[in-house]
C-alpha cells in the first residue's frame, strides 16, 4: 500500500532569544502572575529586523531540502502553512505564500496553494500532502511555515492592563520556521492522521487588528480554553478511531508523544485525563516549550527537529503528533520515522 513518508525535515529559528522574565519587565502594570511558572515557557526565539514570515518559511525549507535527497525542482507541490504572511511590514494575500516560496526555492514545476488553519495548518498541510500521495496525483512535496508571531506580544505589552486580560496568552509565542518533505513510500511512514473541528470553542481564541492600537492581537479566554470538555475532543475522537482498527492506544506501541507548544501544566492535565482515557500510560513527551515558547504552526515539527538533532530519537520510533489549535482543531497524527539526515 502506498503512503506518504517523512523524506526529510527542516527548521529556522532567529538568533535573538528573549526571556520571559525580559518581556514581563516590559509590561505598563505590575506583573501579575509568574509567567514562566504557569505556562513553561522560559525564553522565546524573536524574529530580526531584516526577518519576517517569508524569510522564516525560506530559511526553513532550504533547511529540509539541504536535508534531503531531492532538489527543489524534483518537488510536485509546495503548500505553505503560515497563519502569518508578512514580507517586511506587509500582510500578502495574493499571490500566496506558497507560489513566492515555489518560485524562490526553484520549484519550477510544483503546483502550489496556502492552507490555513491556525496552529495546526502544518499538520493541516500533512494531511492534505498524505492525501494527495496516496491517492496517487503527486509523488512528493513540501510543507512548510514561517511564523512571525510575536508582534502579538507586542502589541500585549503595550496593552495588558488587568489581571486576566484576555491578551496573556500572547506572551508566550516565539518566532519559527519549521518545513518537512513527504514522498511516497511503501514502507514505514505517516500510519494515519486524522483533524477534526469543533466550532463550539471557536470564539476562545481570536487573531485579529488589535481594538487598541494599530497592532495585531490575540484574545484568548484561557479559563474557557484549559477544562476538560476540550482536552477530550482529542481523546475521544482518536478512541473511536482505534476501536474502528481493532486497536488501542496501548497496542499502538508510541515511542514519543508531542503535543502543540502551548502551556506546560496545561499539557500535564491533558497527559493525566488521556491515560484515564485511554486506560494507558502516555508515552514519553518531547517538547521545546521552555525554549522556544509556542511556535503556532510550527511547533510539532519544530520539537521533531530538535529531537533529531540532538539525537534525543531513533529512526524507526513511531511518534504521535497531537494538535492543539483555535477553531478549535484537535486530532492526531501518528508517523513512524526513517533515517532522517539532520
Amino acid at each position: 500500500m502506498v503512503r506518504s513518508t517523512i523524506e526529510a525535515i527542516g527548521a529556522y529559528l532567529p538568533s535573538r532569544e528573549l526571556t520571559t522574565t525580559e518581556l514581563m519587565s516590559r509590561l505598563a502594570v505590575e506583573a501579575p502572575l509568574d509567567l514562566e511558572k504557569v505556562s513553561g515557557v522560559r525564553a522565546r526565539r524573536v524574529r530580526g529586523d531584516d526577518e519576517d514570515s517569508f524569510t522564516i518559511a525560506l530559511a526553513a525549507a532550504r533547511t529540509a531540502l539541504d536535508n534531503s535527497h531531492y532538489e527543489a525542482a524534483d518537488l510536485d507541490v509546495v503548500i505553505s502553512c503560515s497563519i502569518t504572511r508578512t514580507r517586511g511590514t506587509d500582510f500578502c494575500l495574493e499571490p500566496s505564500f506558497a507560489l513566492m516560496l515555489r518560485n524562490t526555492l526553484g520549484a519550477t514545476r510544483a503546483i502550489h496553494f496556502d492552507v490555513s488553519n491556525a496552529c495546526a495548518g502544518m499538520l493541516t498541510g500533512v494531511l492534505v500532502l498524505d492525501r494527495m500521495i496516496r491517492s496517487g496525483a503527486v509523488k512528493r512535496g513540501l510543507v512548510v511555515s514561517g511564523e512571525c508571531i510575536t508582534p502579538i506580544s507586542d502589541t500585549a505589552v503595550r496593552e495588558i492592563s488587568e489581571k486576566y486580560d484576555p491578551q496573556f496568552a500572547s506572551l508566550t509565542v516565539g518566532d519559527a520556521g519549521a518545513a518537512v518533505l513527504l514522498e511516497a513510500t511503501d514502507g514505514p511512514g505517516l500510519d494515519y492522521v486524522e483533524l477534526n473541528t469543533s466550532a463550539a470553542y471557536a470564539k476562545l481564541c481570536l487573531g485579529m487588528p488589535s481594538d487598541r492600537s494599530a497592532g495585531v492581537a490575540l484574545y484568548t479566554d484561557n479559563r474557557a480554553m484549559h477544562n476538560e470538555s476540550r482536552y477530550l475532543l482529542w481523546t475521544s475522537r482518536q478512541q473511536r478511531f482505534l476501536t474502528e482498527r481493532d486497536s488501542s492506544f496501548a497496542a499502538e506501541g508510541y515511542d514519543y508523544l508531542i503535543h502543540h507548544q502551548f502551556s506546560g501544566p496545561a499539557v500535564e492535565l491533558i497527559d493525566k485525563i488521556a491515560e484515564r482515557e485511554f486506560d494507558s500510560v502516555m508515552p514519553p513527551k518531547l517538547a521545546v516549550l521552555d525554549k522556544y515558547g509556542n511556535t503556532a504552526s510550527t511547533s510539532h515539527f519544530v520539537v521533531l527537529h530538535d529531537a533529531l538533532r540532538d539525537g534525543r530519537i531513533a529512526p524507526g520510533s513511531k511518534v504521535l503528533l497531537v494538535p492543539a489549535a483555535s477553531g478549535v482543531v484537535a486530532g492526531f497524527l501518528s508517523v513512524t520515522l526513517g533515517d532522517l539526515r539532520v
